[in-house]
């Protein structure tokens, strides 16, 4: 890798080449990005794990780049047409785009229109034209008519002239580059209803008649109307202006200005000048605005796709490090109609205890049979929790746990909805039939339903992240890049927390650093047939498991109760030498060290620093100690829904309640109130200062408190904001400074909830009077449902009332 290379990444990243190339060597030589950023902050300069995650991503980036650049080299110096001024310009590109500018003349295609005037010894014609406009155009050409060239008369030596200009114009990479840029920062994307598919397309009505500046179109507005052409039932054109009451379009005369100044074009009223003005314009309607259409279509489509990814990654972050329950007796229950809603029991450690079907709902209607039946399974399993999956049926089942917890107060149970998304897609799996062998496919549901309200990171780690569905419109996406930005973010999470590698199952230790699936069962092989391991030594005598190996993941297993406490702890075993050091200067016992604050932050981290371990991690080892084996995540609580507040109908503005952060989105928070319709906190009512992005705010699983600001029960929408101060007017829209965006077109437009809209011009203003818009109720879509812990987008607008929307799938 070349110098310049992680010069660009240190200053992208603003960090010293130095640790650039420091982390470059460790990934290149196997080790993971959590290893990394824990254990080797000296090495790196204390990269944390976003940067390197950051730097992993354009280090591939640019590679990629160099090779594309050497292959570009290689074929025009093939061609026999590579000079120095052109190699300079190739090692001096910095993008891809900007490479395939360059490249673009000289790429091998099928012959075109130029290529055969050339061939017919039209060249010559082109370029004389070009060079002196005071030649009249027809009478040049007759001295190239050749008919057996194919060149019949003037006018066709007229024809392949401008052919071969235009190619030329077309292919000038500096022209190109530039004419790109000024479409991207000036123009715009249109969308219009094709005939016929306005009621089949009900869901894209926003976008029957829509246009937005390409700089100002948030990710899910642009993915929107992909997918609505993509059905067939939009129609997109990428427009080189924007067009506004105040500024009607130019139009492209001053791209064509640019063009025929590049060429030296302009009509002075010689002979030619007329010729080459038309060129120019052909030049520009025929190859340049149809080539620069698709490179800004890819272009958006790319900037979206990035921050969709980037939505889904964070949710499904907040999802996995949501608050476990802990070693909490829970009953699970998967909501169903016909066929019943599944229960099943499980102890503290995840074990299946109890199971069964009930049928409280129609058409079988056996609603004090099933309570009973629930109420003696928690009795007989002294029962704390319950979690309830948020699927079909689930508002119905609510109600049944409802009413289970008001007939039975003894119990003291607490009733939690969970996020059921991949439950489905879990039970069908083959780690599932291993895992839960004797367990009915249908009752396996309602085991992960349980243990995701114990421990959500444990269980969800067990399912395709894809399938969790807490993305918009994942199934557009790149597999590769999202899967690739998945499995960092599990693995990421997994080693933030740590691994009991006595408990956990194959597929959470599959993404501990260092470990893979193959290595994971390995472990649980050795575990099973040799015990629980007492010491993270033992790791050295699984099946492959060699030093490298040991090296990445021996820091991030736990084994609580073993021979030596400090295997509980996140401290390396390569740096116990460290801690024996540390027990040499206080003079006391390691159990009796450990937890011991008041003498560990009476220590100096500098004392301990040797040639191996520096100051960071001598650091992180002293904090360790004093809190070992620390779970990073929050404590567990729940929120405590207003009594008498059950429906929607209950709801009045002004209300002030507790509730559930079920799901973030661009635009705002979707918040469950306990009326089994989640709410919409818009994000200009979170904050009283200006919020770029939601997630600054609150994060899936949060329990906070909302007002009310307006209730809708015809279209089930309830507008609420963070801000408690707010106030909503007489006809329940909140006053201005208050939440929701304010349209800049005047007013709430069709399918947007006041105080919830996205304004059709671009972003939403804050401290609007709730006026929505034609761009925000589409929004979000997805799969799968929303929750407790970090619920999906599809769900969690369908539960808002905004699925009629911009949909998911």
């Amino acid at each position: 890798m070349t110098t310049s290379v992680h010069q660009r990444i240190a200053e992208e990243l603003g960090v010293r080449e130095r640790q650039v190339q420091a982390a470059v060597d460790l990934l290149d030589g196997g080790s993971t990005v959590p290893f990394i950023a824990r254990y080797r902050k000296e090495a790196t300069g204390m990269l944390d794990d976003a940067q390197l995650r950051t730097l992993e991503e354009r280090l591939r980036y640019l590679r990629e780049l160099e090779e594309r650049r050497a292959a570009v080299l290689d074929s025009i110096r093939g061609q026999g047409k590579l000079d120095e001024a052109l190699e300079a310009q190739i090692l001096a590109a910095d993008s891809k785009a900007r490479l395939e500018d360059i490249y673009l003349p000289f790429k091998p295609k099928r012959r075109t229109r130029a290529q055969i005037a050339r061939e017919a010894g039209l060249e010559p014609l082109a370029d004389g034209l070009l060079a002196d406009p005071t030649v009249e155009p027809r009478a040049a050409a007759a001295a190239f008519v050749d008919a057996e060239k194919g060149v019949a008369d003037p006018a066709a030596a007229l024809d392949g002239a401008r052919a071969i200009l235009v190619e030329r114009f077309a292919e000038d990479a500096d022209l190109i580059g530039s004419l790109r840029e000024q479409m991207w920062s000036r123009g715009r994307l249109a969308s219009r209803v094709r005939d016929g598919q306005q009621e089949a397309g009900a869901k894209f009505a926003d976008y029957f008649s829509f246009d937005e500046p390409y700089t100002k179109l948030p990710s899910h507005r642009v993915l929107a109307m992909f997918r609505g052409e993509k059905e067939g039932v939009l129609e997109l054109a990428m427009e080189p202006e924007e067009s506004t009451p105040q500024a009607p379009p130019v139009g492209p005369g001053r791209y064509e200005a640019e063009i025929a100044a590049r060429f030296g074009v302009a009509d002075q009223g010689r002979p030619a000048d007329r010729w080459l003005t038309d060129t120019v314009r052909w030049a520009w309607r025929t190859r340049i605005l149809i080539h620069l259409a698709a490179d800004l279509r890819t272009r958006l489509w790319q900037a979206a796709e990035e921050e969709a990814v980037r939505v889904f990654a964070t949710n499904l972050r907040d999802l996995l490090l949501a608050a476990p329950a802990g070693t909490r007796a829970t009953m699970g229950l998967d909501p169903g109609l016909r066929t019943g809603v599944k229960v099943a029991v499980v102890d503290g450690t995840g074990k299946v205890v109890a199971t069964e079907t009930i049928y409280p709902h129609e058409p079988r209607r056996q609603w004090d049979a099933s309570i009973d039946t629930l109420a003696k399974l928690a009795a007989a399993h002294g029962v704390e929790l319950v979690a309830i999956g948020n699927g079909t049926a689930s508002r119905e089942t609510d109600k049944l746990a409802a009413d289970l917890i008001k007939r039975h107060p003894e119990l003291t149970l607490t009733k939690v909805m969970v996020s059921e998304a991949g439950a489905s897609v879990y039970s069908a799996s083959a780690y599932a039939s291993q895992e839960l062998p004797g367990l009915d496919v249908s009752l396996r549901g309602a085991v992960s339903i349980a243990r995701r309200l114990q421990d959500p990171l444990a269980e969800l780690v067990k399912i395709d992240p894809r399938s969790i569905g807490v993305g918009q419109y994942q199934h557009d996406l790149s597999e590769i890049k999202l899967s690739r930005s998945l499995d960092a973010v599990v693995e990421d999470c997994v080693n933030a927390v740590g691994v009991d590698v006595n408990t956990a199952s194959a597929p959470l230790l599959a993404r501990v650093s260092g470990i893979g699936a193959g290595l994971a069962e390995n472990i649980v092989l050795h575990r099973d047939a040799n015990g629980p391991f007492r010491n993270r030594s033992a790791l050295k005598g699984v099946a492959r498991l060699g030093p490298k190996a040991f090296e990445q993941c021996a820091g991030f297993l736990r084994i609580p109760g073993g021979d030596d406490p400090l295997d509980a702890s996140g401290v390396h075993p390569e740096a116990y030498p460290v801690v024996r050091r540390i027990l040499g200067a206080t003079g006391g016992d390691l159990k009796a060290l450990i937890g011991r604050s008041a003498i560990l932050r009476g220590l100096r981290a500098a004392d301990f620093v040797d040639d191996t371990f520096g100051l960071p991690t001598v650091t992180d080892i002293i904090a360790e100690l004093e809190k070992p084996g620390r779970d990073p995540r929050p404590a567990f609580k729940t929120a405590t829904f207003a009594e008498g507040v059950e429906k929607l109908s209950d709801l009045t503005p002004g209300m002030l309640l507790e509730g559930v952060v079920t799901n973030v989105a661009a635009f705002g928070a979707f918040v469950d109130v306990g009326v089994h319709q989640d709410g919409l906190v818009h994000v200009s009512a979170m904050s009283k200062t200006f919020v770029k992005d939601p997630r600054d705010v609150v994060k899936s699983g949060d329990v906070v408190r909302v007002k009310v600001l307006d209730v809708d029960v015809p279209r089930k929408r309830i507008s609420l904001t963070l801000r408690l101060e707010d106030e909503p007017e007489a006809d329940g829209r909140p006053q201005r400074g208050a939440g929701g965006g304010r349209s800049d077109r005047g007013g709430a437009d069709r399918g947007t909830p006041r105080g919830g809209g996205e304004r059709r011009g671009g972003q939403p203003r804050q401290g609007g009077r709730g006026g929505g818009d034609r761009g925000g109720r589409g929004g979000q879509g997805g799969s799968g449902g929303g929750g407790f812990g970090g619920g999906a987008m599809a769900d969690a607008l369908r539960r808002a009332g905004l699925d009629k929307g911009l949909g998911g799938r």
